[in-house]
């Protein structure tokens, strides 16, 4: 995961919640050169407002587990979403998502299948016509 964010090149907020790394207390399982690069493009927190944040007008898209809440609330923003799901009724969403909202990318945790999904949401032609079915989907409100 961290490689591909870095990899992207993609500016970012990225949040992970302190205890889920297991065996570690927040981020010390980064290196200090990995988290000083990758402060230049953006941010590591602890919590973020999930609501507040994908409603911000800089927000591009939105790498999810796909339960149910944050689909819900990235349509309703009208962002995009690198989909990686865990278990059969994520499976479900992001495949919802993907192919019949075609506002979804599907993706697997491996590095270069991560930083090219970031890619293709954020800065590709596809992730263009993704956009703007989101926004089709999100004047549906």
């Amino acid at each position: 995961m961290v490689w591909g964010i870095a990899n992207s090149n993609q500016p970012f907020i990225w949040v992970v919640r302190p205890g889920s790394v297991h065996g570690c207390e927040w981020i010390e399982f980064l290196s200090e050169d990995l988290v000083s690069e990758m402060k230049v493009r953006g941010m590591i927190v602890k919590w973020a407002p999930q609501k507040d944040a994908l409603a911000h007008s800089a927000v591009g898209g939105f790498w999810s587990h796909c339960g149910w809440n944050s689909p819900l609330e990235s349509v309703y923003e009208g962002v995009l979403m690198p989909c990686q799901q865990f278990s059969i009724n994520k499976m479900m969403n992001a495949r919802y998502l993907t192919y019949v909202w075609k506002m979804g990318l599907e993706m697997v945790v491996e590095r270069g299948e991560i930083e090219s999904a970031i890619r293709r949401v954020l800065v590709s032609k596809e992730g263009e016509v993704m956009r703007r079915r989101a926004m089709e989907i999100e004047q549906l409100k």
